[in-house]
């Protein structure tokens, strides 16, 4: 305590009319001249021992940011346009396994691949396609609408094609991250080199690492063995007995595009699931035929404002489905009637199947899939459904648990990708482990996009962080431009590290739990939502909507984080440089950006561009 203050508490201990280190009767109408403050000190301000040095440079000089985004699937596109625009100094290195961008959509080419959600809302809010094909786009007008996205922005500047990340480890020394890479257009073994960045992003999507399924002696059948997310477009299933193993929303596209041509398919169904009509009540849904926009449509979307009301109204169906996740709610009970209704006029021709694929837990629990013409596949003469586990892998074929063999020529496994959102390669903090363990038994993050004791390292589309309803691309910008806050905070304020707390992890991953244990997912069902365990821990989905996640990302709680800083003194004021801007440093700068026509001003967002300063 300063001796100064020390004397002003004594004084007034021992002065009656003296409160507080004031006098008591100022204010109380007493002539001001007639009162005696002499003894009142005022309070010396307090000093660390070693002296802060000014840092000799303007408070919004550029600094450089060295940034590391792996995955350039849609989420890892999406960095690629908004954070250079959004993060003065970046220098920014997208890596890519594949030879080109899009991630699943350049990875899945099996038959009747596409998309269940309608294109026109699975497209970028900023650089919009109004002339798709089709209402629900094949796979490869997908992929070419997002890769001519990554042309149109110039995001192939920045991208690593052909560049597998094998490992990231966190040097505390240098506060950096060092990322080996394998270089997979080289034949050579050595191909592996060490990269250093200040940042790590992860965009490795959701469903990125598929696997054959464990299932004893599958090394020992001799047949055609594929995963549809690898399929080989040499393989011929005309004639041929196939197996198609797994009924997520792979499996329940490939079974009706192969079952007109193969002689006889086995379908292999681990558990029910519900067959949607639409996921928004947008329409009748998707269905087997294509459909296609009338030439008179594709025209009127044309005209900027007829495209942008469409949108509007379109995409808002999409927001308004909120109700239909919580247990024992009208929006629930409603699905689970039309779909019943709907599922049983589909499977009429083999009434007895309804009993075997229609489950016992709500819809949502599992991921909703239209399946166009699935039901209608199984009814079909040359179609087995078999509900009966697996055993084990013959020679020929498959063993199920009543000892039953089936020959196959060919095995088709849809049966997904890691659910546990682990990443594909180990991430190591020294002193800490790695994310692998942090992430056991589930994930453990603050907001879905980082995680406690591992600095610098950011995800997009983590655990817990995709809102239900709304679209995938909107999240994905709201999730990228949350991202960007922060790096402008860590370019712009001389931060060295940051992390968010533990004690702020936890209060998210408590909420989470308590909001979970009121939705359908906690039922007793395999998702990727609870990572494949029935009544595990939700880790797919955001605790809220889609709007509701917009809004906390919104205005980031920095409270929550804990930082570190560049400059040697530690002074968390040092980026304020030497007092400067560095436009008062150029001639003919514009120093009063602010100023703008009354008309033009929009209260709300007044002096909230961070930009124009």
């Amino acid at each position: 305590m300063s001796p100064h203050l020390l004397d002003t508490l004594t004084d007034s201990a021992s002065n009656p009319n003296i409160q507080n280190g004031f006098p008591s009767n100022i204010g109380s109408g007493v002539n001001s001249e007639t009162v005696h403050i002499s003894k009142v000190q005022p309070v010396a301000p307090v000093h660390s021992e070693a002296k802060f040095e000014l840092e000799d440079h303007p408070i919004d000089e550029p600094r450089s940011l060295n940034v590391a985004v792996i995955g350039a699937g849609i989420a890892g596109i999406t960095a690629g346009v908004l954070l250079p625009v959004k993060v003065p100094g970046l220098r920014l290195t997208i890596f890519e396994k594949n030879p080109d961008v899009s991630g699943t959509w350049l990875e899945n080419s099996y038959p009747g691949v596409r998309c269940d959600i309608p294109a026109h809302v699975y497209q970028s809010t900023f650089s919009p396609n109004t002339q798709w094909t089709e209402e629900y786009a094949q796979g490869h007008e997908i992929r070419d609408y997002w890769q001519g996205v990554a042309r149109k922005y110039d995001v192939y500047k920045y991208l690593r094609l052909n560049s597998h990340v094998t490992l990231a480890e966190w040097d505390p020394e240098s506060a950096q991250w060092l990322l080996s890479v394998k270089d997979l257009k080289k034949d050579s073994t050595d191909t592996t080199s060490v990269e250093r960045f200040d940042v790590v992003i992860t965009a490795i999507g959701r469903f990125n690492a598929w696997k054959l399924p464990d299932i004893p002696g599958i090394e020992t059948y001799e047949g055609h063995l594929r995963h549809s997310s690898n399929w080989d477009k040499s393989f011929d299933p005309n004639g041929k007995r196939v197996a198609v193993i797994g009924n997520g929303a792979s499996g329940i596209q490939v079974v009706p595009s192969l079952q007109p041509i193969v002689k006889h398919l086995d379908h292999y169904a681990r558990s029910p699931t519900w067959i949607a009509g639409s996921f928004a009540g947008e329409g009748e849904g998707r269905t087997l035929e294509p459909k296609l926009y009338p030439v008179e449509k594709l025209q009127s979307f044309e005209d900027p404002e007829a495209y942008y009301k469409f949108r509007k109204e379109f995409e808002a169906k999409f927001y308004r489905r909120f109700e239909t996740i919580f247990k024992n709610t009208e929006g629930n009970e409603k699905l689970r009637t039309d779909f019943k209704t709907a599922m049983t006029e589909r499977l009429k021709e083999k009434p007895e199947l309804l009993e075997q694929i229609l489950p016992d837990f709500s819809p949502n629990c599992r991921r909703l899939t239209p399946g166009p013409g699935y039901l209608e596949a199984l009814t079909k003469d040359n179609v087995s459904f078999i509900r009966t586990p697996i055993a084990r892998f013959t020679k020929e074929g498959i063993v199920t648990n009543d000892d039953t063999e089936r020959k196959v020529d060919a095995v088709i496994c849809s049966t997904g990708a890691n659910r546990d959102m682990l990443p594909p390669f180990p991430i190591r903090v020294p002193g800490v482990g790695s994310i692998q363990d942090a992430w056991s038994p589930s994930p453990y993050t603050y907001l879905g996009v980082a995680t406690p004791s591992f600095p610098n390292l950011l995800s997009v589309q983590g655990p817990n962080a995709t809102g239900h309803s709304g679209t995938v691309p909107n999240q994905l910008e709201t999730q990228v431009t949350y991202i960007a806050q922060l790096l402008r905070k860590v370019t712009q304020q001389g931060i060295k590290t940051f992390s968010p707390s533990k004690a702020a992890t936890d209060d998210f991953v408590a909420y989470c739990d308590a909001f979970f244990a009121r939705t359908v997912w906690s039922e007793y069902c395999s998702s990727w939502a609870n990572g494949g365990k029935p009544g595990g821990r939700v880790q797919g989905h955001w605790p809220g909507s889609a709007s509701h996640l917009n809004i906390v990302r919104r205005s980031p709680r920095w409270e929550d984080w804990e930082w570190t800083y560049r400059t040697p003194s530690g002074n968390r004021f040092a980026y304020f440089g030497n007092g400067w801007t560095a436009k008062e440093l150029q001639e003919d700068s514009d120093l009063t950006p602010y100023l703008k026509k009354p008309d033009e001003i929009d209260l709300r967002i007044y002096h909230e561009e961070w930009f124009t300063v």
